[in-house]
C-alpha cells in the first residue's frame, strides 16, 4: 500500500495506524502516549498531522496520526504549519508544570520528553504561574517515583495493568491533578514493574539503583549482552562507566523478548557486593600468584581429572573443559534426571519445530503442564498474557475495530479470553487469565496430560481433560508449554503424547532451568552422578568445577560425597559461593559482564554476549586452556568456536551467532561508546589525564571507545544502541523494526543450532528414594541464580526463604507455624509456614535457598531441639 508523507512516497503494510506506518519507515512524528507494544489511545495529542484522503482532497484536516488508519493513496503532511503549531502548543501545555530539572535528572540525555520537546520546537517557557505539584510515593527497592515529571500519557498504567496484568498501579484524580501510583506506599507487586523505567517517557518511574548512581548517556559505553537469569535468553544492553556496570536495559529482539524484561533480568546482575567478587587465586584458602595456582592445578590434573560444567557456563567454556579432560570425563553440574530431561526437550523441539518465544503471542489456545512460568521463565509468562487477548482481538476485528486501537478493541472484545489451561501444583500468578486453573500433585500432572492426549485420540476421558482436548483440537495454533520446574521428567512424555495427537499443529515451548542448559545437552553431557562414579572408582582423583555452586543444583549428600572423595577440587568462578569455600585450588575468572561467550536458549537459539568493559581477569575458557599440558592454539573466541564446530557438528552454527572478531564495517569496528565521548583522554573522574590508547577487544568486532561505527548498518548482534537521529531513549526501538512487535529490519540476532538434533527416545526414568515428605521446589520470580540473589536492590524485593507444609502434615508431625526446623536432621534457619495449597505428603522448599531445585529424594522434617 502506498502513502505519501511530506512529498515522499512510502510503501507500507495495510492494517496499521499512520504513526506506526511512518515510524517503521523511519519517518519521525512526535509522540508520547503511543508505544508499538501497547497500541494507540490518543491521550497526548502530540502526533498531530494534516491528512489528505487522496489527490482530490486539497484542504485535508488535522488528525492524530496514532488514531488514524493508513489507507491507500493517503497524503500526509507532518511539516504542515497548522499541524506544527498545534504540536508546539501541546508540548507547551504538557511542559507547563514540569520541573525543568534536566540538569539534575537521571534521565537527562536519554529522555523521550527531551527529544520530543526539541522535535516540537519548544525552547522557551512563557507560563509564569504556579506549578502543579505532587507528593511522590515510596515504591520499594527497585523503582523511584517522581510524579512532577508526569505528562499523563498513560503508558505506565497501560503497560502495568493492560499488558503485564498488574493490579496495584492505577490512575487517580482528574483534570490536571491526575496521579499515577499505588493506593498506598509500597513495592509494586508485578515482577515486570521495572519496565516502567523504560516505558515511561519522562522519568516518573526509574531504576532506583541508577537514580542513586547515574551518569549521562554520552559518558557511558553500552555492549550487547544476554540475560543469564533463566533459559529465555533475553537480549540486553549492559551499560558501564569507569569499569563498573551501571545499568541493564532491554535490547530489542523481536523473536525473544521484544520490548520488555522481567525484574529478575533487569536488576539481578546489578549492585552485587564487592566482597563477593573473587580476584586472587588461592590454594587451601591462602592467596597465591596466578602462575603458582595454575602450576598446582596442572600437577593435580595429571593424576586424572573429571570436569563439571555449569548451565550458566558458555559453550566456549564447556568445550574448553572437554578439550582438557576428554568428552568421556566431562559432566554437567546437575543430576542426570535434569540433564536427560533437557536432552529430551531438545529432541522434542527438533522433532516438532522449535518456536521463538514471540510466536506464543499468536497462538489461539494453550496448555501449561506442570510449569510455574512466572517463577521459572517470567518473560514467557508475560507472552502468555498477550496470547490470552487474541479471542477478544478477533471479536473486535469482526466488529471492524483494528487491534491497534487499544481502548476500543478492549471494549469491542467484550473481555473474551483465548482458552488457556494451567495444570500446576500450586496457585499460579496466571490463574486470572486461565479458563482452567487446575491443581494437581506433581505425580498426577503427567497422568492428566496423558488423559488429554487420549481424549484427542477419541478415547474416553474425564470432563476437564476432554474440555481442554476440545479447545486444543479446535485451535489453529495450539501451544503446549512445559519445563522442568516441577522436577518430573514424565511430564515431557505427556507433552509428547499430546503433540503427537495434534498431528503437527502443536507449537512446543519447553523451558530448561538455566541460561545454557540447552547448550550442555547439545554438547552431549551426562549428569553429576557420572562424575561421582569416576571419582569413587579411582579413575579420577581431581575435580575441575566451572562456574557452579553444586549445592544449588543437586542433592547435598551427593555433592558432599563427590567433594569428600576427590583429592583435589579445582574451582573456577567469578563470585564466592558455598563451593568456592571448599576449593583446594581457586581460580578467579571474569564474570558474565566481563567476558564474551555463546549460550543456547530454550528454543535452541545460539546467542552471543560480549564483554562490557576490559578486565584483568581472564574468561573461564582461557583459564581452562592454561591448565592443559599443551595449550591449544586458540587466540580468541572464534578459534574456540571453530574447534568446537569440528568436534561437535551440531553446534557448528554457533559460530554465526555474531560476526567474528575480525569483521569490520567500512568505518571500522563497532563503537561501544557514543561519539560524544570524544574527550576520552579526560575521562578519568579523579582528574587525571588518560594517555594510553583504548584497550582492544580480541574476542569481538567491538571497540572499547567511541572510535568506530554505530547505527543501522551494524549487524543486530553487535548493535550497541539504536542510533536513531534525534532519539536517545528506549522509544527509538520501533524505528529499527519492520512492524509493531516485528523483527529487526536486519533480522533478529541468534541462530538455530537445534535442527537435526536427535535426542533420547524418552525422558529419563525417575523415582523418589528415601523416606519422608516429597520435596516441592518453590520458585520466586524475583530470585535468580547463586550470583543474582546477591543483588543489593533485588534482594530486598523477594520473599524470605520458605518451608511450607499442608496443615494435616504439620499436625501429624506436631509442627507449628514459625517453628524452627530440621531437614534430614540438619538445622535450617527457615521457619515453617502452613498453607492448604501444598499437596498432602509434600513439603514446599524455596528452590536453591532451602534445598536444591531437584533434590531427587524424599526428605525428613522435624523441629529443632532447644
Amino acid at each position: 500500500m502506498r502513502i505519501e508523507v511530506d512529498g515522499k512516497a512510502l510503501e507500507v503494510a495495510p492494517g496499521q495506524d499512520l504513526l506506526s506506518a511512518c515510524t517503521h519507515e523511519g519517518v519521525q512524528i512526535p509522540h508520547f502516549c503511543w508505544h508499538d507494544a501497547l497500541g494507540s489511545v490518543g491521550a497526548c495529542r502530540l502526533c498531530a498531522v494534516r491528512v489528505h484522503d487522496g489527490p482530490e482532497d486539497r484542504e485535508g484536516r488535522i488528525e492524530m496520526a496514532c488514531m488514524t488508519p493508513a489507507t491507500e493513496g493517503q497524503r500526509v503532511s507532518i511539516a504542515d504549519p497548522e499541524a506544527a503549531e498545534m504540536r508546539a502548543h501541546v508540548i507547551e501545555w504538557l511542559m507547563r508544570s514540569h520541573p525543568h530539572d534536566c540538569a539534575v535528572c537521571e534521565e537527562g540525555g536519554a529522555c523521550h520528553l527531551q527529544d520530543m520537546t526539541v522535535a516540537s520546537g519548544h525552547h522557551k517557557r512563557r507560563y509564569d504561574g504556579p506549578k502543579r505539584t505532587h507528593s511522590n510515593q515510596d515504591l520499594g527497592p527497585l523503582l523511584t517515583h517522581e510524579m512532577n515529571r508526569c505528562i499523563a500519557c498513560y503508558r505506565c498504567t497501560r503497560f502495568y495493568r493492560g499488558y503485564a496484568g498488574g493490579r496495584d498501579l492505577d490512575v487517580m484524580g482528574a483534570h490536571d491533578r491526575v496521579y499515577f501510583g499505588r493506593y498506598e506506599d509500597g513495592p509494586l507487586d508485578s515482577p515486570f514493574a521495572g519496565n516502567l523505567a523504560e516505558v515511561c517517557p519522562t522519568g516518573v518511574f526509574n531504576d532506583k539503583g541508577w537514580s542513586r548512581d547515574y551518569a549521562r548517556k554520552w559518558d557511558m559505553a553500552a555492549t550487547p549482552s544476554i540475560c543469564t537469569q533463566c533459559s529465555v535468553g533475553c537480549n540486553i544492553f549492559a551499560a558501564e562507566r569507569g569499569g563498573r556496570l551501571r545499568r541493564l536495559q532491554n535490547r530489542y529482539n523481536g523473536a525473544v523478548n521484544g520490548h520488555f524484561l522481567c525484574d529478575r533480568g533487569r536488576f539481578g546482575a546489578l549492585h552485587l557486593p564487592e566482597g563477593a567478587r573473587l580476584h586472587a587465586p588461592q590454594i587451601s584458602a591462602e592467596p597465591v600468584a596466578q602462575d603458582a595456582a595454575i602450576e598446582a592445578a596442572r600437577r593435580a590434573i595429571k593424576a586424572g581429572a573429571v570436569a563439571i560444567a555449569s548451565p550458566r557456563a558458555t559453550l566456549e567454556t564447556v568445550f574448553a573443559l572437554r578439550h582438557l579432560v576428554g568428552a568421556e570425563r566431562l559432566f554437567a553440574a546437575v543430576p542426570q534426571v535434569e540433564m536427560g530431561s533437557v536432552a529430551r526437550m531438545a529432541g522434542l523441539l527438533a522433532q516438532h519445530g522449535a518456536q521463538p518465544l514471540h510466536t506464543l503471542e499468536h497462538c489461539d489456545a494453550a496448555l501449561v503442564l506442570g510449569e510455574d512460568l512466572t517463577g521459572t521463565a517470567p518473560r514467557a509468562a508475560l507472552e502468555l498474557r498477550q496470547m490470552a487477548r487474541n479471542a477478544a482481538l478477533a471479536l473486535a476485528g469482526e466488529k471492524g475495530v483494528p487491534d491497534w486501537l487499544d481502548n476500543a478493541a478492549r471494549v469491542a472484545g467484550e473481555g473474551r479470553r483465548s482458552p488457556i489451561a494451567l495444570v500446576t501444583v500450586l496457585p499460579d500468578a496466571l490463574d486470572d487469565i486461565a479458563a482452567w486453573p487446575l491443581r494437581r500433585a506433581p505425580d498426577e500432572i503427567a497422568a492428566f496430560g496423558h488423559a488429554i492426549a487420549a481424549a484427542l485420540r477419541g478415547e474416553d476421558a474425564a470432563s476437564e481433560a476432554q474440555a481442554i482436548a476440545d479447545a486444543l483440537a479446535q485451535a489453529k495454533a495450539p501451544a503446549l508449554i512445559a519445563g522442568f520446574g516441577a522436577g518430573r521428567p514424565e511430564i515431557l512424555e505427556a507433552i509428547a503424547a499430546i503433540a503427537a495427537a495434534l498431528t503437527g499443529r502443536a507449537r512446543l515451548f519447553l523451558f530448561p532451568p538455566e541460561v545454557n542448559s540447552m547448550g550442555l545437552a547439545l554438547s552431549g553431557l551426562d549428569g553429576l552422578e557420572g562424575a561421582l562414579a569416576a571419582v569413587e572408582s579411582g579413575a579420577a582423583r581431581t575435580l575441575i568445577i566451572a562456574e557452579a555452586d553444586l549445592a544449588e543444583r543437586a542433592d547435598p549428600t551427593l555433592v558432599d560425597r563427590l567433594l569428600d572423595t576427590a583429592d583435589t577440587v579445582i574451582v573456577l568462578d567469578s563470585h564466592a559461593t558455598r563451593l568456592t569455600e571448599r576449593a583446594t585450588i581457586l581460580l578467579p575468572v571474569a564474570d558474565w559482564a566481563e567476558a564474551a561467550g555463546t549460550v543456547v536458549n530454550h528454543e535452541g537459539r545460539a546467542q552471543r554476549r560480549f564483554a562490557a568493559y576490559p578486565t584483568a581477569l581472564l574468561p573461564a575458557w582461557r583459564v581452562t586452556t592454561a591448565l592443559a599440558p599443551i595449550a591449544p592454539d586458540w587466540q580468541n573466541l572464534d578459534d574456540v568456536l571453530s574447534a568446537m564446530a569440528l568436534a561437535l557438528p551440531q553446534l557448528a552454527g554457533a559460530r554465526d551467532a555474531a560476526p567474528d572478531a575480525a569483521s569490520r564495517l567500512p568505518l571500522g569496528a563497532v563503537a561501544r561508546a557514543g561519539w560524544r565521548q570524544a574527550g576520552r583522554t579526560a575521562h578519568d573522574q579523579t582528574g587525571g589525564v588518560i594517555r594510553h590508547a583504548p584497550q582492544t577487544d580480541g574476542d569481538s568486532a567491538l571497540a572499547f571507545s567511541m572510535e568506530g561505527v554505530q547505527g543501522a548498518e551494524v549487524p543486530p548482534a553487535l548493535r550497541t544502541s539504536y542510533a536513531v537521529a534525534g532519539l536517545h531513549s528506549a522509544s527509538a526501538a520501533p524505528f529499527v523494526t519492520v512492524a509493531n512487535g516485528g523483527a529487526l529490519k536486519a533480522g533478529d540476532p541468534g541462530v538455530d543450532v537445534l535442527t537435526g538434533f536427535v535426542g533420547p527416545d524418552a525422558a529419563p526414568a525417575f523415582a523418589l528414594t528415601g523416606e519422608g515428605l516429597i520435596p516441592l521446589a518453590l520458585h520466586d520470580p524475583f530470585v535468580g541464580d547463586e550470583v543474582g540473589r546477591r543483588a543489593e536492590f533485588l534482594a530486598q524485593r523477594y520473599e524470605e526463604a520458605q518451608i511450607v507444609l499442608h496443615p494435616e502434615d504439620a499436625q501429624r508431625l506436631h509442627l507449628n507455624e514459625n517453628m524452627a526446623l530440621t531437614l534430614d536432621g540438619q538445622a535450617v534457619g527457615t521457619a515453617l509456614r502452613i498453607d492448604t495449597a501444598i499437596p498432602r505428603g509434600h513439603v514446599g522448599l524455596s528452590a536453591g535457598r532451602v534445598a536444591p531445585r531437584n533434590l531427587g529424594r524424599r526428605i525428613k522434617i522435624g523441629r529443632q531441639q532447644e
